[in-house]
Parts: structure tokens; sequence; C-alpha cells
């Protein structure tokens, strides 16, 4: 298995859950990746396409986990019909598709792609986040036929809502 991990606005910092899931796939040997891509407490849609694209093509996983913008990207690039396909998707607290923050402006509104290029799709929300809401990503699964994980009480599912160590996403991953 190669995995990338793609993080969100801000990024995923220790003692966020997917750089320790970084560290616990090296641990065990495995192929992981797990970029910084640039700027990313100022976030720009046509940088971190290109940024992704090219690390998409340059490592070649086939497993994905992103976190909050990146599955927003994601679905950019599905739109674009510019990813390869891939065995495994896992979106983390992916934002709403209308999502309305100065910031991350260059996102959204987010197009709803067709599909999303990966043969399995499971996306994790939170009863609680900020970002998105769990009718909005019940559609959102319906659509992609994606299985849907909502966890209850853990607002975006970050560091700061408890979600450093998280053995759940790790056993996930460890199922291939």
């Amino acid at each position: 298995m190669k995995l990338l991990l793609l993080h969100g606005w801000g990024g995923s910092d220790w003692p966020h859950w997917q750089a320790w899931l970084a560290s616990e796939i090296a641990k065990g040997y495995g192929t992981v990746s797990f970029p910084l891509i640039q700027h990313p407490h100022f976030p720009h849609l046509n940088r971190w396409r290109k940024e992704v694209l090219m690390h998409l093509e340059d490592f070649r996983p086939d497993t994905v986990v992103t976190h909050s913008l990146a599955g927003t990207l994601w679905f950019h690039l599905a739109h674009e019909k510019l990813l390869p396909e891939i065995e495994r998707l896992l979106l983390v607290a992916p934002p709403s598709l209308n999502t309305r923050l100065d910031t991350i402006s260059s996102f959204y509104p987010c197009p709803l792609p067709e599909k999303l290029y990966a043969k399995e799709v499971t996306m994790v929300v939170s009863d609680n986040d900020p970002y998105i809401e769990v009718d909005e990503a019940k559609k959102l699964a319906r659509h992609f036929e994606a299985e849907l994980k909502i966890l209850h009480d853990a607002g975006h599912i970050n560091a700061e809502s408890g979600y450093g160590e998280w053995p759940w996403i790790k056993e996930q991953i460890n199922e291939e």
C-alpha cells in the first residue's frame, strides 16, 4: 500500500491525527507521503491544485486520506477529471460545498463531481462539525455511494477536538 495524506487549511502538524497516522505507518515500514502543501494558512486553489497533481503523478498512491479543505480540493480535481483512479479514498471532515470564509474563498463554491476516482470511498464526519451539516454529508455520501461514518461530538475531527492518536483510522488503513 502507498498512502498519501493530504492536510487541510492550516496543515495537520503534531498532535493532529494525520501526523500521528503518518508516523504510525512509517514505524511499521509502510509507504506513506504526507507533504506540506504550500502556504497552508493562506491556501489558494490554483496553487494547491498544481502541487497535489504533481505529487499524485510522482508518488502514485493507491490510498488517499484527506482532511477538511483537502477533501474540497479532491472534489475540484475530480470535477475537472484530473485524477488517477485509486483503490481507496477516505474523506475526513470535508467542509460544505458552499463554505463562505474569506481566507479559503478560492475553493468555493465547490462543484459536485460525478465521481471521485476511487474504487472505495469512506466519508467521516462529526455531528457537530462547524463546517458541514450531517444532512449535507449524507447527501454527498449517497451521491458517491460512499460509506458514511458519523462521529458524535467530534467537532472538526482535528487535534483541537481531541483527535491526535486515532486508532480507528489506523485500523481502516491497515485493513487492506
